[in-house]
């Protein structure tokens, strides 16, 4: 037999394409060549499969070897095939079956010595393979994330030596057990409780987490815009099956662990020196940035102001859309970026513009300066602009008991999610017939709202929006429909539309 065939998977954002690693030897001057566009890591692997065939007892062969790497077309990159070539090399001079080979997928990188090294992208490779009805071998070290995705149809191995045994019948290997279903639904990290007073924005928060809204926080430095924020994700229910593979396959091809609690959002807070490519992503070969890192969970921007305004721009449509779409000139990748954003802000450079005690030292022309940075396209994403103001000593130095905890807020969270997910989605998503069917007004809720967009000067998008708060509010009320005292209140987060005060 000279000739071999084994399966294996690419990585193209998060999704898995299939790729046939095709082996042939012939006669003729002992060689070893890759095509199929392989990039530098791959046309590396020849010399790293050689010295862990010979390294591992096998026997190399003395003849022309040729890979292919199939389709052609799609480019190849990464360590992750490595192990499919010394399986090809293998079973095409004899040394293991080639038979053994046409129901299985193999991913991994391999060491000098024949052992085998924890790869990118376990996750999209193992849904990619049960969709192809093939069961799929990854290296020992991605055995805790394969268990994410895993139907007991994944294997683990940590040595090439203990592939060929299982291929052989000699010594399986067990299937990877799926990871059990997070029991614990307690709330996790910082409580709601911690945060003294701010009656007004700890509402705006559960408002927020309660239909998915954009929020941005504004006030003076100190006063809990950070705390308030960092406590977001400890209101959000755990995510479903669906949600939590998308954000396991994120980052798995990002590289990054998501084991320890994978069914909880995702939080992420970039540094206000993060560049375009860092927050949307990108690169030669395109990763994922920040926000798809924050699928299904928070992006939490702090010092809104302080990013640049071109990084802050490239934020408005994946806000919109939910996906990032980066193109280069091999091709395009999309990622998801289903994401909700949480913002903080002064409301000047030196932060005490209004401040009860302390003075501002800024010029007027540098608190417009300072205001400008935000776009008002940008800031018409935002749902809510909530002020958070400075509280009064006795309000730190005694606080009264049966404030709001995480633990209850997140109660009312979950109950005002459930008439949202019967409509079909949250409610920050609402469009179309669906936002108008949802939010039907009365005729003083009507005349309320052309007042408002009279003398706020709303655009149409930023309307929208407040129907969609107005009706998180009434969800939370248990209520059917949106009625006056709803909109007032959502009209009440509306305050930057007439800029800071």
């Amino acid at each position: 037999m000279t000739f071999a065939i084994v399966h294996t998977r690419a990585r193209v954002g998060i999704d898995a394409p299939a790729v046939t690693v095709e082996t042939h030897l012939s006669n003729g001057l002992p060689s070893l060549s890759i095509v199929g566009l392989p990039e530098t890591g791959v046309r590396e692997s020849k010399d790293r499969v050689r010295s862990a065939l010979l390294n591992a007892g096998f026997e190399f062969p003395a003849r022309r070897i040729t890979i292919n790497l199939a389709p052609a077309d799609l480019p190849k990159e990464g360590s992750r095939f490595d192990l499919p070539i010394a399986l090809g090399i293998l079973a095409a001079s004899g040394q293991v079956d080639p038979q053994s080979l046409s129901t299985m997928e193999f991913v991994g990188e391999l060491a000098l010595d024949g052992a085998l090294r924890a790869i990118a992208g376990v996750v999209p490779a193992i849904l990619g393979a049960r969709g192809a009805g093939r069961t799929i071998l990854v290296p020992f070290a991605c055995k805790d994330e394969a268990a994410l995705a895993s139907h007991e149809d994944a294997y683990a191995a940590d040595h090439l030596l203990a592939v060929c045994a299982h291929l052989q019948g000699e010594e399986r290997l067990p299937a990877i057990a799926p990871a059990p279903p997070e029991q614990d639904t307690t709330v996790s990290g910082p409580d709601l409780i911690d945060v003294q007073g701010q009656h007004v924005p700890k509402r705006a928060l559960v408002i927020a987490a309660a239909g998915g809204h954009n929020l941005l926080f504004h006030g003076p430095p100190g006063t809990g815009k950070s705390m308030l924020a960092c406590r977001l994700p400890g209101l959000l229910p755990l995510l479903e099956d669906k949600q939590a593979l998308e954000v396991a396959s994120v980052h798995s091809v990002a590289g990054q662990s998501v084991v320890r609690q994978w069914r909880r959002p995702p939080y992420r807070a970039p540094h206000h020196t993060a560049s375009a490519v860092a927050l949307v992503g990108g690169g030669s070969s395109p990763r994922p940035g920040e926000i798809s890192l924050a699928h299904h969970g928070v992006l939490f921007l702090d010092e809104l102001p302080e990013f640049s305004r071109h990084v802050l721009e490239v934020l408005r449509e994946p806000m919109e859309s939910g996906e990032i779409v980066i193109a280069r000139a091999n091709g395009r990748v999309t990622y998801p970026a289903r994401f909700q954003v949480v913002a903080a802000m002064n409301p000047c450079p030196c932060g005490y513009h209004g401040h009860p005690r302390i003075p501002c030292r800024c010029a007027a022309h540098q608190i417009e300066r300072y205001r400008s940075r935000i776009s008002g396209p940008l800031l018409d994403r935002f749902d809510m602009h909530v002020p958070v103001p400075v509280q009064e000593p006795e309000v730190l130095l005694r606080p009264k008991p049966g404030d709001l905890d995480s633990a209850t807020a997140a109660e009312r969270v979950a109950r005002a999610r459930e008439p949202q997910l019967e409509r079909g989605g949250l409610n920050a998503q609402l469009g179309g017939k669906e936002l108008h069917r949802a939010c039907a007004l009365q005729r003083d809720g009507e005349q309320l709202l052309e007042q408002a967009m009279t003398r706020l000067g709303l655009s149409a998008r930023a309307l929208h929006r407040v129907l969609r708060v107005a009706r998180t509010i009434a969800d939370l009320e248990q209520a059917a429909t949106v009625t006056r005292p709803h909109l007032v209140e959502a009209l009440g987060y509306r305050a930057l539309d007439q800029g800071l005060a």
